[in-house]
Parts: C-alpha cells; structure tokens; sequence
C-alpha cells in the first residue's frame, strides 16, 4: 500500500493572504478617515483588529510550519524575514486607528485622507506583488510592483513633509500640534513598511536568480 504524500505547505500562498490582510486594513482605514464619525471608532478599531489578529494567526501558523519543514522554497531566514516584515505592515495601519481613538480626535485633517489614499494604494501594489512572487524567476510585473512601491514611499515622504508645514501653519495649539504629529509619523511609517517588504523580496529574487 501507498502512503499518500503530505501537500507540501504553500509559502507563496501565505505570503499573498498576509499581504491582502494589510490591504483590507488600508481599505479600512481609508473608509473611516473618508466617512469619519468619532462615534463609530471604538466599532472599527474592534474591525480592524480582527484583520489584525486573522494576519497574527497566519503568520504563526507559517512559523510552525516552517519549524517543521525539511525543504523550504527560499531560505529559512528570508522566509521569517518577508512573514515579520508584512505583519509589520498590518501593525502600522492599525496603529494609525489606535492614535485616532486614544487621541479622541473629532475631525479629520485633508491631508490625511490624502494619506490614507496613498497607503491603500502602497498596499495594494504590495499584494499584487505578493500575487506575483511565486514566479518571481519568470515574472514581467513584479518588477513593476517593487517600482511602485518605492515611488508610493516617495510619495508618502513628499506628503508627510507637506502635512506637517500645513499643520504648523495653520495651529498654534500644542495638544492639537502634538497629536496630528505623532498620527503623520504613524501614517508615514505604514508606507516605509511597505516598502521594507519590497526591498526584502527585491533582496530575495537576486539572491535566487
């Protein structure tokens, strides 16, 4: 009798769900800075740490499995490297919720909303990337992705640059001054996350190409 072989576990499949769980953050975030009701805050924080929590899970399921592999697709440490580095991303679209909860803020500032955009579109690029990162050897758009990637980082920087003169400009107010800093810092931060992720799976494809 014939025992049947285990599946092997699909790394590249993981890594695409953990980069949707960061986009459904980022689309989250966007929703509620675009529809902002500091009403409704406590009820999507406890939505937004749900992704949270479903994208810990994944990534802890992947390390267990990871424990218990043989032979792995890529290199052990690049693949908790790239799993670290995309719950990262998760992390810091949450943290932008928190600061807009703990802070009690009651209005949104434009240039957040225009934040807010730039990072759903980081994270999209971001699993489209992920998407792609299978076929990494033979893909002709994950290239693409990294690219746009690191132009929405530059972007993310021109924004924060903008947001923080305009918010100095326009407030004298050292409590208003303080909050609307610390959540740009926090916002700016998700971007660069974004963008680790794109230079560790750069860094991963010249390794294994």
């Amino acid at each position: 009798m014939i025992m049947a072989r285990k599946q092997e576990y699909d790394y590249f499949h993981m890594f695409t769900r953990a980069a949707e769980y960061s986009a459904q953050a980022a689309d989250l975030l966007k929703n509620v800075l675009n529809n902002f009701d500091p009403d409704d805050l406590k009820e999507k924080m406890k939505e937004m740490h749900a992704i949270e929590h479903a994208a810990d899970i994944a990534k802890h399921d992947m390390n267990k499995e990871l424990v218990r592999a043989f032979i792995t697709p890529i290199e052990r440490e690049d693949i908790m490297m790239l799993t670290q580095q995309l719950d990262d991303v998760t992390d810091a679209v949450e943290d932008v919720l928190l600061r807009l909860y703990m802070f009690n803020v009651l209005s949104i500032r434009d240039e957040a909303l225009e934040f807010a955009d730039t990072i759903y579109r980081c994270c999209e690029a971001m699993e489209e990337m992920m998407g792609e990162f299978r076929h990494f050897r033979k893909s002709g758009s994950i290239s693409a992705a990294i690219v746009e990637i690191n132009r929405l980082e530059e972007e993310g920087d021109a924004l924060y640059t903008k947001a923080v003169r305009r918010l100095y400009m326009s407030s004298k107010d050292a409590v208003e001054l303080m909050i609307w800093r610390e959540i740009f810092d926090r916002m700016e931060k998700c971007c660069d996350a974004c963008e680790h992720v794109a230079n560790a799976v750069e860094s991963i494809i010249m390794k294994n190409t």
